[in-house]
């Protein structure tokens, strides 16, 4: 399992338009992709899970991503929630 620690830089936080966006992006990977923030843990590939986890400005989260692909995973959607701005 690869896990990176990543700040929400997003002025929405994870709300419904840049939450597809990620789950869209998770979608790509073949890899299980979880979101932790705090004690909850959540589905990265289900927009309804990832609304409940109520992740917003300045949270400060994990990603982790376990599989086949789960480095390149766990990289890109770093890199994805470190700079989306939406």
């Amino acid at each position: 399992m690869e896990c990176r620690h990543v700040e929400i830089v997003n002025p929405t936080g994870l709300h419904t338009r840049p939450g597809n966006l990620f789950v869209k992006h998770a979608k790509s990977f073949a890899s299980d992709i979880h979101i932790v923030k705090n004690d909850k843990r959540v589905n990265g590939k289900s927009l309804l899970t990832l609304m409940k986890a109520g992740i917003s400005l300045g949270d400060k989260i994990v990603i982790e991503a376990e599989g086949p692909d789960e480095a390149a995973a766990a990289d890109a959607m770093a890199h994805l929630i470190a700079t989306l701005t939406e």
